[in-house]
Order: structure tokens, then sequence, then C-alpha cells
């Protein structure tokens, strides 16, 4: 029986010709994919730059009210053949060329997928059916943009956030390399903390993007008044006085803190808490509470300076520990998809609560707005590398738990 056995096996022999050949067709053929992609997304923002380009595309914008429904048939259609049937027959075109200059089979994958998205078009613009335009999909937007691929949030923001911005169709990839995945032109941003060294700095980055700025601080003597941001007095406990503020904001940056040091007192426990992480928890309750409206889950945004003492020694344990509670139960709560949530995961930088940072405040607000353009939802700005190790494997350790035992309540 064995030596049947091992006369079976010696017989059966691996063609390495064939399975070469299958691999490469498959690595040319997802190339393809991504490539058409690409291109694509170019030729996107190319319409918003060339402006013999823009009257073909600009019937596109025009085709659609906020809710994503259709003005017209008539415009819809028109919609399809000068974007859709246009954009996918230069597609298909490109694509043909390039398999016949490279003569990889893999490539006609490529082709194939165009053929697909120019008969879609093509019936849209003749029959005027919808339901293959999925990121036009009328209604209310119910989630929340996605990060890696484009979804009707994602989108409606370039129809209606900012036409130059947002190219990206179905991998936001482009977006990210043009720092085009999120718009600040026009939005209004809350700091807290705006009186800090961060926190001034942020409001100096913001103010050059054209956002407007809502300056949240608990020391309003310390702000100026001449430089066109809006300064909200608050105190601490009294977050909910905020709402009527925060019904208006766009983005929330939560980013006041308290630094004890090596104090181990009852109340240097309880102002470390209080201040690092329940207040900013209430404040995130507050803001969430005013994501209402069918498209506030595309605009709303909170981010939440956790830092690094997430994942490394700060050499203040309360500060450790109540900023480590803090990220745990930002975490949890970007689990319920309420709104986009990010992290602000920042090394030492020389401010008041650490006049001994290598980095400078305006460095890293630099660097914040930088990463947060392309949307990246955990933003680690620091010298240190071990963090972007260990962060990223804690956050998603700590995510996959929360996700397996925790659950939403309805409301």
């Amino acid at each position: 029986m064995l030596e049947s056995f091992t006369e079976i096996t010696s017989k059966l022999q691996v063609n390495w010709d064939l399975v070469n050949t299958g691999l490469q067709f498959v690595t040319w053929g997802l190339f393809s994919l991504f490539l058409t992609e690409i291109l694509r997304d170019i030729y996107h923002a190319l319409c918003h730059k060339v402006i013999w380009l823009g009257k073909f595309h600009n019937k596109h914008h025009t085709a659609y009210r906020r809710d994503l429904s259709i003005v017209s048939l008539k415009a819809y259609q028109e919609s399809q053949l000068y974007h859709d049937v246009l954009e996918s027959g230069i597609l298909f075109t490109a694509s043909i060329l390039i398999a016949l200059i490279f003569r990889q089979w893999g490539l006609w994958l490529g082709v194939a997928y165009n053929i697909v998205f120019l008969s879609a078009a093509y019936l849209r613009y003749s029959q005027g059916t919808i339901d293959t335009d999925y990121n036009h999909q009328p209604g209310p937007l119910d989630t929340i943009p996605s990060m890696w691929l484009v979804n009707r949030s994602y989108h409606w923001r370039h129809h209606f956030d900012d036409v130059n911005a947002y190219y990206s169709g179905v991998f936001s990839l482009v977006d990210k390399v043009l720092g085009t995945a999120l718009s600040l032109k026009g939005k209004t941003i809350a700091i807290t903390g705006a009186s800090g060294a961060l926190g001034q700095a942020l409001t100096a980055e913001l103010l050059k993007r054209n956002a407007k700025v809502v300056a949240l601080t608990t020391n309003p003597d310390k702000l100026p008044t001449d430089n066109g941001i809006k300064v909200v007095s608050w105190q601490l406990g009294n977050e909910a006085e905020l709402r009527a503020n925060l019904e208006k904001v766009d983005i929330l940056i939560i980013n006041h803190g308290v630094n004890v040091y090596g104090d181990r007192t009852s109340q240097a426990i309880n102002s470390s808490y209080e201040i690092n992480t329940f207040s900013a928890l209430r404040l995130m309750d507050i803001f969430i509470a005013t994501v209402t409206g069918p498209q506030a889950k595309a605009t709303k945004e909170i981010w939440v300076n956790t830092s690094e003492a997430e994942v490394n020694p700060a050499l203040s344990p309360l500060y450790e520990l109540s900023k480590r509670t803090l990220g745990d139960l930002v975490t949890l709560k970007r689990l319920n998809g309420e709104c986009v949530i990010r992290k602000l995961i920042l090394g030492p930088f020389k401010s008041q609560l650490n006049p001994y940072g290598v980095m400078s405040a305006s460095q890293v607000a630099s660097a914040i707005l930088f990463l947060a353009r392309r949307d990246f939802r955990n933003i680690i700005v620091t010298i240190n590398p071990i963090t972007y190790v260990l962060f990223p494997i804690k956050e998603m350790s700590n995510w996959l738990y929360y996700r397996i035992f925790s659950k939403k309540v309805a409301n």
C-alpha cells in the first residue's frame, strides 16, 4: 500500500510553467483593474482643471439635487452621455492600447472591465435607469464616508461639499496622493484648548486653508480678537452649554488637557481623568447628538488628541492612564459609526504641558492637517519610530476585541 502511494505521488508533477503563466495573468489583470481606476480618477480631476473638459463634466454635476435625486430625466441622460459614456469610452480605448503595447494577456481583463462600465453607462443613457449608478443613489446618507473604497457619503461630498476635492470613484488612492480626500475649505471647525500652543498653531494652519475657526477656551483673555476667529468661553463640567455652538460646527477638535507630572494625590487623579478623559467624552457625546439630518454623516467629524501616551510612557503616570482611557473609549465609540472620528497620536512638542518637547507646535499642526487631508483616521505625528509600530497593533487588537464583545444599544 505504501509503495503504491509513493508511486502515485511520484507521478504527480507540477507544471510550473503553467503556474507561472497563471500568476502572470492574474498579476497583470489586477494591475489593469487598478490602473483603470487610477486613470479614471486622474481624468476626473482634469475635468475640474481643464476648461473644455469641464464643459462636458459640468452636465454631470447639474443633474443632481442635494439628496442625489435627479433634476430631470433629460438632465440625467445628458450627464450619462457627456460624462459617463465619454469617460468610459476614453478608458476603454486607453486599455486596448495598453494591452496591445505591452502584450500581456492579463491586461485584456482591464479591457473587459471597461466594457462593463461602458455598457452600463450606455444603458443608463439610453434607458434613463439609475440602478447601476451606485454612488448616486438618492436618499439619506446613512453611513460615514469610507476610508479606502468610495461610498455614497464620500462621493456626495464631491458634489455638495467641495467640487475641487473627492475625485476618486472606486478607490480613494488618488485623493490621498493629491491631498483631496478631505476638504477644509469653508468648514466650521471648533477647537478646545484653543489658547494652548497646539490650539493656536492649528488655528493658524486652518485659517490658511480657508476654514472658519471657533476657539473654545477656558482662557479667552489669552486669545487675540483681531484674527477673524470666533472665541467661545466655556468651563469644565458645563460642556452641555456648548450644544448650540456645536450644532453649526462641521469638525470638533478636542485638544484640551492637563499634565500633573509625578503627582499621584486623589486630587491629581480626579483632575487628570475629569479633564483628559470625561470632559472629552462628554463633548463627543454632545457633538454626536448634533449629527442629524440626511447628509450630516458626510460632513461632521471629531478629532481627538489622545497623544502617543496611548502606547508609550510620557514620564507622567496619570497623564498616561487618563489618555489611554480616552483612547480606548474613542476606539469603542468608533464602532457606532455615527460620524468620522480621528485620533491625533502626537509625540512630545513644546507647549505649556511639556516645555521640553522636541517638536514645535506649528510643525505638528502642519503635519496633522497634511495627514487629515489624506483621510488618515489615526494621525501619528512623532519622532519616535516605535509608536508607528506599536499603535496600529494596539488599535487593531482593541478594535477587534471591542467589536466582538460589545454591541451598540439602539436609541
